[in-house]
């Protein structure tokens, strides 16, 4: 985005985090400014990429898939998982990749139905490099709001 992000834009951001299934007219009525500025806003925001998409947060417990896992992989070259994401693509489990820098290339969050299950996408993920898990026990913070950076 060329131009910073102001406040109007940030409570823009802040509200459809809160519920992004909010009207323009709703929008309108919580940051104090017309709808079809709010409907110009957004526009812009999302052709920036400050809004990637909206969507629906699901608890994989309650949706079915209790087993929740980080599996650090130390792989590289041409069978590297953040070189080549396509080779999770048939894999559901996986909800997340992060590539990192030092002696591991990434993290995935995989959540599956069972122990079993998970010890079946450890086998799969072995194979495209070393593989060390940890399972989620529990999540203190879930998911945070992205805010405005302090000054």
């Amino acid at each position: 985005m060329n131009t910073p992000l102001d406040k109007v834009d940030w409570a823009l951001l802040d509200a459809l985090q809160e519920d992004a299934r909010l009207s323009y007219n709703e929008l309108s009525r919580r940051v104090h400014v017309s709808a079809p500025t709010v409907a110009q806003r957004v526009r812009r925001l999302e052709a920036a990429g400050v809004i990637q998409g909206y969507h629906a947060r699901v608890d994989p417990t309650a949706a079915g898939r209790p087993v929740i896992a980080l599996v650090r992989m130390k792989c590289y070259g041409a069978r590297c998982i953040t070189v080549h994401p396509e080779l999770l693509a048939d894999c559901p489990e996986v909800m997340e990749v992060v590539r990192l820098t030092g002696d591991i290339c990434s993290v995935v969050k995989v959540a599956a139905p069972t122990i079993r299950a998970l010890e079946q996408l450890l086998e799969r993920l072995s194979r495209y490099g070393e593989t060390s898990s940890a399972m989620v026990l529990s999540t203190p913070i879930d998911w945070r709001p992205v805010a405005p950076p302090t000054e």
